[in-house]
């Protein structure tokens, strides 16, 4: 599924550090590559652009990847990022933190910071990393609870991590057979892991009450707000009515996760038109029939949120997107 970026095995070693560090400096948010190990210095890139979701397989001698306050200044495409380490050592410094990372361990990092990555140990074999990023805007309200998670070391086995862990080692397997059209379909998985992983660390504050009785309402409107994305009519008011609840608890259950019911169905909403808007078994779809089938009355409103989303228009991203087909 990766694709080759960088493997200048022509060179001499002292020459491919220096290439991979041009290559990192004229990439979307410029980082620099140092290491010791240059005269003996190997590494390779393979990537793959997953719609919004980046990733990117790093081995490399030991060395280090740094993004400095001036690489921030000069260009800042707002990226969460996580890395997982695949094999050897990774250590990640940011926000005054560090992350020693081992096999299959990960943790996030924020391009709008400078940061550290350590890849390897000094005087050790080449390590391989495995970097995923996606526009913080796509993350909607989970993007403001990433700080508390960078450079912090989270481990890899069971729940969403490992869900996370899985996807990212079978792409990076060649021996996975992923079709042209899957890429939709994974960047769809791989946005939604990240999402869940963020939120599932992040999210240590009780519901209101801090009962399971809470808990179990607010898993009860998700789940029925899932069922009715398409309804145009879907409102706090008919899912407070749904739930025999009153309107001012809803809002009440989704500010104790710093959002509100109406931006989270648009989030929804947005990221079910996204999704469609990349698949490939859609292309004959208008822009227009992809916003009503997710409860969009209004063509311009849906243009406009997913502008400010995706940072582009629908016609521009399906058109971006297509590209990767």
């Amino acid at each position: 599924m990766l694709h080759t970026l960088f493997d200048r095995a022509d060179l001499a070693p002292r020459e491919r550090l220096a290439a991979l560090n041009d290559a990192f400096l004229t990439s979307e948010h410029a980082m620099g590559v140092l290491s010791h190990e240059a005269d003996g210095f190997t590494a390779s890139v393979r990537g793959v652009d997953l719609a919004a979701v980046n990733v990117v397989q790093l081995t490399m001698s030991p060395g280090r990847v740094v993004r400095s306050a001036r690489m921030v200044r000069q260009a800042d495409p707002e990226l969460v990022c996580v890395a997982l380490a695949a094999a050897g050592r990774t250590m990640l410094s940011q926000a005054g933190r560090d992350a020693v990372l081992g096999p299959n361990e990960l943790a996030f990092y924020d391009s709008s910071r400078p940061f550290e990555i350590g890849v390897g140990a000094p005087g050790g074999e080449p390590a391989t990393l495995i970097r995923a990023h996606i526009p913080r805007a796509l993350l909607g309200p989970s993007a403001d609870l990433v700080e508390p998670l960078l450079a912090r070391p989270l481990p890899g086995r069971g729940g969403f991590a490992g869900m996370f862990v899985h996807l990212m080692s079978s792409l990076a397997d060649e021996s996975r057979a992923y079709r042209p059209n899957d890429r939709s379909r994974l960047a769809e998985i791989a946005g939604d892991l990240l999402t869940a992983l963020v939120d599932h660390h992040a999210d240590a504050e009780p519901v209101p009450g801090g009962d399971s009785r809470q808990g179990a309402l607010l898993l009860s409107v998700e789940a029925f707000v899932q069922r009715h994305l398409n309804d145009p009519d879907l409102s706090p008011r008919t899912i407070a009515g749904a739930h025999h609840v009153s309107v001012g608890h809803l809002h009440r259950l989704f500010s104790a996760r710093g959002t509100t019911l109406t931006a989270w169905i648009r989030g929804m909403r947005l990221k079910r038109a996204g999704r469609d808007l990349r698949d490939p078994a859609l292309s004959e779809v208008t822009v227009h029939q992809i916003a009503a089938r997710w409860g969009f009355r209004d063509h311009s409103t849906f243009t406009r949120s997913f502008r400010t989303a995706y940072g582009m228009s629908p016609r521009d991203y399906r058109h971006a997107s297509s590209s990767q087909w």
